[in-house]
């Protein structure tokens, strides 16, 4: 494949570095860093669909504010191996990535479940010690079917850039 198009100094000076070079020359490091990236991603929207069913309403018997601690610690493990691992993967060829159709929405999906993230922190979770019996409100479970459906789009964003 031919490596650095037209997608700019910077992205072909990341494609070019020794980061890049490496990735495509060795055997294993690609297949390694892409299996890390998908278990990492594996671990950080598994945490995120259990804790936003738990907001749904199944698994009322774990305490929401409890899962939401243990969940919470999960998803930032499988985020600080999916991010890295997703950028070593971006170096190998980040000038035809970056204007792969399947990785902009990729990309735009993980910025909307960000926002959503936040919104559902500041908003509704603010008030979860008053939820009745755990029980959430319309707002939250919103939330959480908006985080599912973000989540498991950047999923298949992700697996599509592949083929575009």
């Amino acid at each position: 494949m031919e490596h650095g198009g037209e997608g700019g100094g910077f992205l072909h000076a990341l494609e070019m570095s020794a980061v890049g070079e490496a990735m495509r020359q060795s055997l294993m490091l690609y297949p390694t860093v892409e299996t890390l990236h998908i278990m990492g991603f594996s671990i950080l929207v598994g945490s995120i669909v259990a804790f936003d069913l738990r907001v749904l309403g199944f698994g009322r018997g774990i305490p929401l504010e409890a899962a939401a601690r243990l969940l919470l610690r999960v998803a930032w493990l499988g985020f600080s191996i999916a991010v890295p691992m997703g950028l070593l993967l971006f170096v190998t060829e980040a000038t035809s990535i970056a204007e792969n159709p399947s990785f902009q929405v990729k990309m735009g999906l993980i910025v909307l479940a960000g926002l959503n993230m936040i919104l559902f922190h500041f908003g509704p979770w603010r008030s979860v010690s008053s939820w009745a019996n755990g029980v959430a409100p319309g707002a939250a479970r919103n939330g959480a079917l908006v985080s599912m459906g973000l989540w498991l789009g950047v999923l298949a964003g992700g697996r599509l850039i592949a083929y575009f």
